[in-house]
């Protein structure tokens, strides 16, 4: 398809974009740009799409430069250079990547929705908590659709080259990105070999993400950061007493935010202060004590702060209707604005409800806390995923100089 003249080209994404359901406003937009490349192609006598034909042409009629596309740019712009991205996607791969579909459904074939809904039944069966299934349904349907886009119907002239076809259109997402939608392709084979959808178990040959996991430093937050942090919750007011409870709980017992989200009132046993849970991650029982900072917390919040509704739920929203938190709020906002009140800059590293829990560990570290008690206190099933916290120890890995000739001799 990259031999492929510019005019039949865009005479198949128009086809495609149609297919998917486009709106009638959408495509006149998208014509009326295709209708200015062409013309500007045909004034330099170009007749196949180019990555530099699309990168002359935003430049030449809107002025981004190709230094502009790293940064974020205003909406317009962002628009224009979806335009020349989608050609270039549709161009290598046959299918149009990084779809806008919060509003959307993402299939529309009748067979491969069929499937979706099966697959969310094994998903169910197997227990896997609401976000894991949301995520393995979601990113196997980007798939199926990618299928779709093919000209496929069915899953019998699927490949191990069809999957790494699609796996190659995920180039340029983060590494978490890629490891999820494999994962995601991986638990879905599986499940269409289990049934007998297909006869190859595809799923024992997918190939696996080369970055590690331990390559990132998890973000984490130093004392005065915290103490700003929290000084500047207003805890006279119901809103501020429920986000100092819920803070705390994330550093000072290293909780996960939709453990915290979904604790109920039978969860905390007030006579043996301890919080008893089964964490929605691993499904397994947990166990914690509850410090008295976090305890009165919580007290004051449920006595003074809480609305007066009917839920089993701990922690509720302060903006009508008064309900629990939804499944993918993950209360980043949160943070976000307390961090704006106390004026501390907002890095590129995340600092959101998970970097609390990352402080929490990283404190248990400093305090010579061994790796599998970590592990236990914050819910770990496996010491390797506690182990990336060592790498926010500088200090004691600066105890731990290498010495370079002992390294590199040879014997």
């Amino acid at each position: 398809m990259q031999n492929q003249p510019l005019t039949d080209l865009l005479k198949d994404l128009e086809q495609e974009l149609l297919r998917l359901g486009y709106t009638e406003g959408s495509m006149k937009f998208y014509r009326r740009r295709w209708g200015q490349l062409k013309d500007f192609a045909q004034d330099r006598e170009i007749l196949h799409y180019t990555e530099q034909l699309g990168m002359d042409f935003v430049f030449e009629h809107f002025g981004i430069t190709q230094d502009d596309f790293a940064r974020t740019l205003p909406q317009a712009q962002t628009q224009e250079l979806r335009v020349i991205r989608m050609i270039g996607d549709f161009q290598i791969h046959h299918a149009i990547l990084r779809r806008y579909l919060k509003h959307r459904q993402i299939l529309t074939d009748p067979f491969f929705i069929e499937a979706s809904n099966r697959f969310q039944g094994f998903c169910d069966h197997k227990e896997y908590s609401k976000v894991t299934t949301g995520h393995y349904v979601k990113q196997s349907s980007y798939f199926m659709d990618y299928l779709a886009a093919q000209g496929l119907s069915d899953f019998e002239a699927v490949t191990l080259d069809t999957i790494n076809a699609y796996i190659r259109t995920l180039a340029g997402f983060t590494y978490k990105t890629v490891e999820q939608n494999i994962c995601s392709l991986r638990t879905f084979f599986r499940f269409l070999y289990q049934e007998g959808t297909v006869s190859t178990d595809f799923a024992a040959k997918m190939p696996m993400v080369k970055a590690r996991k331990q390559t990132a430093i998890p973000s984490v937050w130093t004392h005065e950061e915290l103490k700003k942090l929290i000084d500047v919750i207003d805890r006279g007011s119901p809103k501020g007493k429920r986000d100092y409870a819920i803070i705390l709980m994330a550093c000072r017992l290293g909780m996960r935010c939709t453990d915290i989200k979904n604790l109920c009132f039978d969860n905390f046993n007030w006579s043996e202060n301890k919080l008893c849970f089964v964490q929605s991650k691993t499904k397994q029982p947990m166990e914690l004590p509850l410090v008295p900072d976090v305890g009165w917390a919580v007290i004051d919040y449920l006595k003074y702060g809480r609305p007066k509704i009917d839920s089993p739920r701990v922690f509720v929203r302060h903006m009508a209707p008064f309900l629990p938190f939804s499944e993918g709020d993950h209360l980043n906002q949160l943070i976000k604005s307390y961090m704006e009140q106390a004026h501390i800059p907002v890095l590129k590293k995340r600092r959101g409800m998970h970097s609390l829990r990352h402080t929490m560990a990283s404190v248990l570290l400093e305090k010579d806390t061994p790796l599998p008690v970590i592990s236990d206190i914050i819910g770990h099933l496996d010491t390797n995923s506690t182990a990336v916290y060592l790498k926010v120890d500088i200090q004691r890995l600066a105890e731990c100089p290498l010495d370079f000739e002992e390294v590199i001799r040879v014997e």
